[in-house]
């Protein structure tokens, strides 16, 4: 099968397109669905004893239910001010307050911010393709030195093959991620 002086690290290509799929998935969490989620909140820093502080340091985040976000905030005094970054945050949430737990209902999407939501999807699942071509094109550029360094042709075609069952199966990963995501966009 394999020539024995060559040997292709498929670990590393492969290590390098997980890390593809990893980054999508990130952006992916960064898109607003019309489900609440924890992890909205956390670009919003309160005006806390005279520093800018993450939301998370100065109250509780539960999401008790689909459309619902809770801050349970640990000092009374500052819930005037975690309410007022939220107001601030551009989130397009009204908080209400029920005495040191402050209530964020999320609102529904709408058909067009869903479609605009699925774009973006779609781009950053694009962006996740052409990185997972370009560890190919890198992996097929270890071959063609390595034939005309005298590989054999059967071993040029067996690692050919790998590289490109290794793409095929992560752009694969990265279409079903892209499904999933847009669904959950999509669902009302």
């Amino acid at each position: 099968m394999a020539n024995e002086d060559f040997e292709l690290d498929m670990g590393d290509l492969e290590r390098r397109m997980d890390g593809a799929i990893a980054s999508l998935r990130t952006e992916f969490a960064s898109l607003r669905t019309g489900r609440a989620s924890a992890s909205m909140l956390e670009p919003i820093m309160v005006e806390a004893y005279g520093q800018r502080t993450p939301i998370n340091q100065v109250g509780t985040v539960n999401v008790p239910e689909p459309r619902m976000v809770t801050i349970n905030v640990w000092d009374k005094s500052m819930v005037n001010a975690v309410e007022k970054a939220i107001r601030e945050s551009g989130l397009g949430i009204n908080p209400q307050l029920n005495g040191t737990i402050i209530m964020l209902p999320i609102p529904e999407l709408n058909e067009e911010r869903r479609r605009e939501l699925t774009r973006v999807a779609a781009q950053y699942a694009e962006h996740a393709r052409v990185s997972i071509r370009n560890v190919r094109r890198d992996g097929m550029e270890q071959l063609k030195k390595a034939k005309n360094d005298g590989m054999s042709e059967d071993d040029h075609k067996f690692w050919h093959d790998e590289v490109q069952g290794l793409t095929d199966k992560f752009v694969g990963n990265v279409d079903k991620a892209l499904e999933v995501k847009q669904e959950e966009i999509m669902q009302v």
